[in-house]
């Protein structure tokens, strides 16, 4: 007979007193988030335990396969070719994966890519989307499958039954002040990554003030726990460095980023935006095995854009899962706020900074965000047309618009922004976005 489950309170005390996990007690602390037979007071303490003692690789690995195989996964087995998906770490004005996943998928490699919703500062991918009207993000995993090997690409959110465990420990970790745990962080992103069919994994680990990380180092550690996670589960995974001071783009808030996005997609998005788009991508090309090198997968990407083809099959994404496609050709379709209330600089000189996280804030001010998983967003809501760092500014040009449906949201968004963005008499330092690749 198998031998009974070890009791949680033992496994709780074996992390506390800093010991390290055997697979059998990091399952049966998986299978007690997934089925309840643990409290959520001893998953509490548990996080805890591992937030203050660690874990050492083979833990970390251990625990993301097993919140992996707490549900189903995907098969795309029948799908041809190396299927590659991208993970950004979360930050403000970052649109990437809408005009990446179509651009990698239409130079033929195949992108399953299952994204999250915005909570706190940090947008996400799903809200975004499902500004496009009668978008479906809610696909469940045979109809994911089946879009996968039908178009090359679906972006889709987790579903009930992939990752059950993240589901939980995920909540619990929001409200036990352990979200910053690395090695928690790892087994929350890779476990639900893995599930979801891949063979590659991108990963774009931001730092600096509007990033989770908010120092290089930092960044650089978790990049580097999650690449040897996911290689420990027999992935190819890159990471790049990719710095969050300032949003990512000119647009923050759901259908602007949208509509950023279709720029991008027709090649007038803005270069910080392009940049990172274009550098993510080329590691997938590469990886994805229809190309051998970076240089060569940039123009690869750039001809799908040129060529139209990138906004094609965003144009099938679109259509499959239920999307107006007139909206990508028409953004005006795409929400609109009955307001939009320009923001005068006080005076002439260069940008020498823009706060991304107050950038955030002020879009959370007007409705773009929520503060808590269960809060309505208001998709037509945010700021447009933000000043990049570097740039001349005139007094009484506009810093940015403020897009709002609300009298009451304007004055706090507008105080945010003035005390967000800071002009001098000389252009700053440039600073690189991309700060490293680890490979």
């Amino acid at each position: 007979m198998p031998s009974a489950s070890p009791f949680p309170q033992h496994i709780i005390a074996r992390k506390r007193d800093g010991h390290a996990l055997t697979d059998a007690e990091i399952q049966a602390f998986v299978r007690g988030a997934t089925d309840a037979s643990w409290e959520k007071y001893q998953l509490s303490a548990m996080l805890m335990a591992i937030l203050l003692k660690g874990m050492t690789p083979a833990e970390t690995a251990a625990l993301t396969d097993a919140m992996m195989r707490s549900g189903r996964m995907a098969d795309l087995s029948a799908v041809p070719g190396i299927k590659v998906d991208k993970h950004s770490t979360g930050g403000v004005g970052d649109k990437v994966s809408i005009p990446l996943a179509p651009m990698v998928a239409a130079c033929g490699v195949p992108v399953p890519m299952i994204s999250g919703r915005g909570l706190g500062h940090s947008g996400g991918t799903l809200d975004k989307l499902e500004s496009i009207p009668g978008f479906r993000t809610g696909l469940s995993l045979a109809e994911f499958e089946s879009q996968v090997a039908r178009i090359g690409c679906a972006l889709i959110g987790q579903t009930r039954d992939l990752a059950p465990a993240d589901r939980t420990l995920y909540a619990l970790r929001d409200v036990t002040a352990t979200v910053e745990c690395i090695p928690l962080i790892c087994a929350s992103i890779l476990s639900k990554k893995l599930a979801e069919g891949i063979d590659a994994l991108v990963l774009d680990v931001k730092f600096g003030g509007g990033a989770f990380m908010k120092s290089l180092d930092q960044a650089r550690e978790l990049a580097e726990a999650l690449v040897s996670v996911g290689r420990a589960g027999g992935k190819q995974v890159r990471a790049l460095l990719t710095a969050m001071h300032e949003p990512l783009g000119r647009n923050v808030g759901n259908a602007l980023e949208v509509e950023e996005s279709i720029a991008c997609l027709h090649g007038r998005g803005p270069s910080d935006l392009m940049e990172v788009t274009f550098a993510l991508g080329a590691h997938m090309l590469v990886l994805g095995g229809v190309i051998k090198d970076l240089a060569s997968a940039n123009l690869k990407l750039r001809h799908a854009v040129d060529s139209g083809a990138a906004l094609a099959k965003f144009r099938d994404i679109v259509a499959s899962q239920g999307g107006d496609v007139a909206a990508i050709d028409n953004p005006t379709l795409l929400p609109q706020s009955n307001r939009t209330v320009s923001i005068p600089s006080p005076t002439t000189g260069y940008i020498s900074r823009v706060d991304a996280m107050g950038i955030a804030l002020a879009a959370l001010d007007l409705g773009a965000g929520r503060a808590r998983v269960e809060d309505a967003i208001d998709p037509a809501a945010g700021i447009s047309r933000v000043v990049k760092v570097g740039e001349p500014i005139s007094h009484g040009a506009p810093l940015c618009l403020l897009h709002v449906n609300g009298e009451d949201r304007l004055k706090a968004a507008r105080d945010r922004i003035l005390d967000s963005i800071a002009i001098s008499d000389q252009p700053p330092a440039r600073v690189p976005l991309i700060a490293g690749v680890i490979l």
